[in-house]
C-alpha cells in the first residue's frame, strides 16, 4: 500500500540508514496516524528482493508470498485472547509468551531467501509481563540479518529494558491541514468534526465518519450540556444498551474541553459544542473537575467488563451531574 503523506520523510531517513539500522526499532506514536500500515511496508522493502527506493517492487516471488500473508521470512505477532488479565478471571487480549517463544526457532533458522528475516509486534505494549521478559532475551542476542520492528501507540508501557535494546523513532502526525486533504480525499463525511474527535489523528477520524455513531454521541453530548435538567437513571438505563467504551470516551474528551474551556476557552474535541462547554466550563469547579476526570480513568479500565453496566452508568453520571454543578471553584 502507498504511504501516507506525512510518512515520506520518515521512509526517506530510514531507506538512506537501511544499511546501518539496528536489529530493533520502536516506531511510536499516537493512535490513528499509520504506524501499523509503516511497519508493514517498511517490512515489505525489507523482504523485497528488488527494492525500488526502499519501497517493495510489487514484482518478485517475496513480494508475492508477502502479499498473500505466507512470506516465510516475515512474522506479525498481535494480541489474542488469553487469561492473563489483573484479575485472572477476565480474557485479555495481550501477546502471549508462547507467541514470543515461537519466535525462537524462527530466528533460529536460515532465512529462505537468504535476505533479511523481519517480526512485526504491534502493539508492542500489549506484551504481558512474561512475554516481555522473553523477548528481551532475543533482542539481548540477535541473529543476524533478523529486524525487530515494535509498534506503540504506549511506548512508556513497555518496560524499559526492552525500550532501550530499540533505537526509538517518533511517527510524524499530519499537520492539521495535511489531515484534511487527506480526509477529503477519502471522501470522509463530518471531517474536519471526526478529525477533531480523533484529536487530528486521520485514520482514527475514519473510524468516526459513522453517521449513527455522530447521532448517538451528539444526543448523548446534549444531556451532559444541561446538567440541572440531566436525568442520569435514565440517561444510565439507555447508557446500558448501548457501547460503553464510547459513552466513557466521550465522556473523557467533554471533561478534556471543560477543563481547557475554564483554563483558556479551547475546545479540542467537540467544536459543535464550544458554547455549551464555554458556558459551563466558566463556572465549574476546577478541583472537583480534575477529581471526576481521575475517576474516570478508573472506570476506563474496567468498562469492557463491568458486573453490571446500568449500575456502573448511573455512578458514573451522578457523580458527573454533582461534579458540574457544585460551587465554582
Amino acid at each position: 500500500m502507498p504511504l501516507y503523506p506525512w510518512q515520506n520523510d520518515l521512509w526517506r531517513k530510514l531507506v538512506s540508514e537501511r544499511e546501518r539500522l539496528p536489529h530493533a526499532l520502536l516506531l511510536h506514536g499516537r493512535r490513528g496516524i499509520g504506524k501499523r500500515e509503516f511497519a508493514l511496508e517498511f517490512a515489505h522493502g525489507l523482504l523485497c528482493q528488488s527494492p525500488i527506493n526502499g519501497a517493495a517492487c510489487d514484482k518478485c516471488t517475496s513480494c508475492h508470498l508477502f502479499e498473500v500473508g505466507n512470506h516465510p521470512d516475515f512474522r506479525l505477532i498481535e494480541p489474542i485472547e488469553s487469561e492473563d488479565s489483573e484479575e485472572g478471571s477476565k480474557a485479555a487480549r495481550n501477546i502471549t509468551i508462547a507467541q514470543i517463544r515461537e519466535l525462537e526457532d524462527f530466528v533460529a533458522l536460515s532465512t529462505h531467501h537468504h535476505g533479511a528475516r523481519v517480526i512485526v509486534a504491534h502493539p508492542a505494549e500489549s506484551l504481558n509481563a512474561a512475554a516481555a521478559n522473553a523477548l528481551l532475551k532475543t533482542l539481548e542476542e540477535p541473529t543476524e540479518h533478523t529486524m525487530f520492528l515494535l509498534v506503540s501507540h504506549q511506548p512508556h508501557q513497555l518496560l524499559p529494558t526492552v525500550r532501550s535494546r530499540c533505537r526509538q523513532m517518533a511517527m510524524p502526525m499530519p499537520e492539521m491541514n495535511e489531515a484534511r486533504a487527506w480526509l477529503a480525499g477519502q471522501g470522509t463525511p463530518d471531517a474536519e468534526l471526526c478529525l477533531a474527535l480523533a484529536g487530528g489523528a486521520p485514520l482514527e477520524a475514519v473510524r468516526y465518519a459513522d453517521r449513527d455513531y455522530l447521532a448517538t454521541r451528539k444526543a448523548f453530548l446534549a444531556a451532559l450540556s444541561d446538567p440541572a435538567r440531566l436525568d442520569w437513571l435514565k440517561l444510565a438505563e439507555q447508557g446500558a444498551k448501548q457501547d460503553l467504551v464510547n459513552q466513557v470516551d466521550w465522556l473523557q474528551k467533554w471533561i478534556h474541553d471543560l477543563v481547557a474551556a475554564r483554563l483558556s476557552g479551547m475546545i479540542r474535541y467537540n467544536p459543535d459544542f464550544t458554547r455549551p462547554l464555554q458556558e459551563l466550563g466558566a463556572r465549574v469547579n476546577l478541583t472537583a473537575l480534575l477529581r471526576f476526570a481521575r475517576e474516570l480513568t478508573g472506570v476506563r479500565r474496567h468498562v469492557r467488563h463491568p458486573l453490571n453496566a446500568q449500575l456502573l452508568l448511573e455512578s458514573v453520571f451522578s457523580n458527573y451531574k454533582q461534579t458540574v454543578t457544585a460551587h465554582h471553584g
